[in-house]
């Protein structure tokens, strides 16, 4: 059904990263949806450890504010402390959210405008995009407002469909239907569901048919996959960990089984349907290294059987052909990914074949298998491909897209045997575009869809920018044709930057409406994301953090140069880990802007990394160093950590939206961040009170609803 493209973001399961997209996903098995990160500091003997709390909980005052070797009062005080404690949370709480009220009434005006703007350009955009479809022979099921109904292939444009399934009519109106998987026979369909306000699935199996009715609801489900008619493979989250996978039968003997526990920390684990539905692969993955199992779809009960052992620095992914093993991996020089092969029977490393090797500095973005060829979809230098590699007779023809996307938006067919590919192509400020790619023909086909134009004129301009070990860095810039006087409008700049994970450059009506009312737009791919391949996030990461920060201070700097607005008119963006290098160059060159907007930002690096009782704390040691074993680790990761390095200076405004359902960054964490920057900007301007001195806003918007920038349709408005 899918491409390798989960797989592939396999590896980041643990990081401070969310997918916006939280629309149905039927046709692609995103793997964005990661295990959350929920803690709080707990005090005890002479260090503050970490414990896991459930979401939403309220955390005491005490715990983010404690030093280390704080001397531990009685249990009668602590108790009493602990209520104390408690109070000031609640107070400072209050206390933001007046604040933010207060602010927040100023800007009605300007509020109302946004809103009326952005629910236009959604209405005339993103609604008219349709649902994703998913054909069986002559069914089709697509999913609207929270129901999947189904149609014949020949009636559903006509809108004569039956309703299969309702969240309100099984008790879940406040979740969104996330994924779908149908058996193969259609007679039973699992569905996941998903709150807006937390990071846990339930999977709910129904029983088509005339009266189609629940067979069965498993809580805290990550994915599930068929394996036959009536056998359903899923893994289970726990303690935000995916260790288990499990098998249930809808057989006249029902019945579940464990069948594979990983017992790494460092390791998660899903699961995966190769194309031809031959095999399930259970696919376990830490941060740089990868085993295979495969449970054989003819015979789903045996045990599941070892592609290869891990190998410390192999990545590895499986595709299936033919009774060949086709591996997407790491292995060999350069580590990048090549496209290898292997008989089914003899699947170990020494048996790889070489069938295709990518390009230096290109990053694979998914692969999807067909019966005579498969199609890589690549990035290089900020342009997209596809590559086409047949098997029979074997040949690889490259096909550059149109020069304005910077995305793809996979759709996917259930029949490997077509003979045409499907996708989207899209961009920030280009909404989504269907093409067909047509094997036989060898051409790209423009689906025409809907009838609203796409922005002529916004202009896409690609820069390289020289960072400090002279390493170019690729700069994707947005602006209004029109434009005139570029220097004198403003800039908003984009930054991420860790887990190899690209930019989110998928379109959003904000965007647009920022290039029409005048604004630049810049993204800068700087080293430690995945936009040129593998080796642009090793470059980035551990003891390379650093790089990424020289690399955004380079491309900011460029742009000023070029004439790309000025200092006093640019604000940079980040999200989640991006807020690592956002709030590090706050810290070094704050001259540089004006503004920073920041959304549930991870701006304390060493003292959550110094936690081993947090969940995923061993697994992120691979991205951000272990400063527990290493003193130098420490010292290096307190040398760029936002929170470590605050100081009294003058600073640019900030803006941060945090979420109190945040698993993955702690409210208390933000909170404390904050305090410390208003403070150091409140004392540089005490020190240095001019007339006409500057004091920076920074304010701090905490949202009730949403989390880890997952957001409902109406809450990112309100936002």
């Amino acid at each position: 059904w899918v491409g390798l493209g989960n797989l592939l973001q396999g590896l980041v399961f643990g990081v401070r990263y969310h997918s916006e997209h939280n629309h149905l996903q039927t046709t692609r098995l995103y793997s964005k949806i990661k295990p959350k990160k929920c803690h709080i500091l707990d005090c005890s003997g002479s260090t503050c450890a970490h414990r896991t709390v459930p979401p939403g909980s309220i955390l005491p005052w005490r715990f983010f504010s404690c030093k280390e070797r704080t001397k531990i009062p009685s249990k009668r005080k602590q108790n009493a402390s602990i209520i104390t404690s408690e109070l000031l949370y609640r107070n400072l709480l209050k206390s933001e959210q007046e604040n933010w009220n207060d602010i927040s009434a100023r800007y009605k005006a300007m509020t109302k405008r946004i809103k009326e703007k952005l629910e236009e350009l959604h209405n005339k955009y993103t609604c008219n995009l349709g649902s994703p479809r998913i054909t069986f022979g002559e069914n089709v099921y697509f999913e609207e407002n929270g129901c999947i109904f189904i149609s014949k292939a020949d009636d559903v444009d006509e809108g004569n469909a039956d309703i299969l399934f309702s969240t309100e009519d099984v008790g879940f109106s406040d979740a969104f239907i996330q994924r779908i998987r149908i058996s193969p026979d259609e007679r039973y369909m699992a569905i996941s569901l998903k709150s807006e306000n937390s990071e846990e699935a339930t999977c709910v199996i129904m029983k088509l048919g005339h009266f189609p009715v629940v067979e069965k609801v498993i809580p805290n489900v990550f994915t599930f996959e068929w394996a036959t008619n009536d056998v359903l493979y899923y893994t289970c989250q726990k303690n935000l960990k995916c260790q288990n996978v499990f098998m249930t039968t809808f057989t006249n003997e029902k019945r579940t089984k464990l069948v594979y526990t990983e017992q790494d920390a460092r390791f998660f684990v899903d699961i995966y349907c190769t194309r031809d539905r031959r095999f399930l692969t259970i696919n376990s993955n830490s941060k740089t290294t990868s085993e295979v199992w495969l449970v054989d779809c003819r015979h789903p009960f045996k045990s599941p059987t070892l592609v290869q052992a891990r190998t410390k620095g192999v990545i590895y992914h499986i595709e299936h052909r033919n009774d060949e093993l086709y591996i997407l991996t790491t292995y060999g020089e350069p580590a990048e990914y090549k496209l290898m092969k292997a008989p089914v029977a003899s699947s170990g490393m020494e048996n790889w074949k070489l069938v295709y090797a990518l390009e230096e500095k290109t990053k694979l973005v998914d692969l999807e298998m067909f019966s005579d060829c498969c199609v890589m979809f690549l990035k290089n230098a900020g342009h997209l491909y596809l590559n086409v590699i047949s098997f029979v007779p074997h040949s690889v023809q490259s096909l550059k897209l149109p020069p304005w996307a910077c995305e793809f938006e996979l759709e996917s067919h259930p029949e490997h045997t077509t003979s045409t590919c499907y996708f989207q192509l899209t961009s920030p400020v280009h909404p989504p575009k269907r093409f067909a790619y047509s094997f036989k023909e060898n051409n790209l086909i423009e689906q025409a869809v809907q009838e609203v134009p796409i922005i002529t004129n916004c202009q896409t301009t690609r820069l390289l920018a020289k960072s400090k070990d002279e390493t170019l860095v690729p700069i994707t810039v947005f602006h209004n044709m029109n434009s005139k006087e570029l220097h004198r409008k403003p800039l908003l700049v984009h930054v991420y930057g860790a887990y190899g994970i690209d930019l989110n450059m998928s379109f959003k009506e904000e965007k647009l409406m920022l290039i029409e009312e005048g604004w630049i737009l810049a993204y800068c791919h700087v080293r430690g994301g995945g936009e040129l391949g593998l080796s642009w996030h090793k470059d980035g990461c551990q003891q390379n953090k650093l790089k990424g920060l020289h690399d955004l201070k380079a491309c900011i700097m460029l742009l000023h140069e070029l004439g790309f607005s000025q200092p006093k008119h640019t604000a940079l963006a980040a999200a989640s880990a991006g807020g690592v290098l956002a709030g590090a160059l706050c810290n070094t060159d704050p001259e540089l802007m004006r503004a920073m907007v920041l959304q549930a930002p991870f701006v304390d690096v060493l003292n959550t990394m110094m936690k081993t009782h947090l969940p995923l704390t061993i697994e992120e040691q691979e991205e951000w160093g272990n400063p527990l074993a290493d003193e130098k680790c420490m010292e290096y990761i307190k040398s760029y950590c936002p929170y470590q390095n605050i100081k009294t200076q003058c600073y640019p405004s900030v803006f941060i939206t945090a979420y109190e359902n945040d698993q993955r960054i702690p409210l208390t964490g933000v909170l404390r961040y904050v305090q410390k920057l208003r403070k150091a900007a409140l004392d540089h301007a005490s020190r240095t009170s001019k007339k006409g001195n500057w004091i920076p806003n920074i304010v701090l918007d905490i949202q009730a609803t949403g989390s880890h920038c997952d957001s409902s349709w109406e809450d990112s408005l309100n936002e």
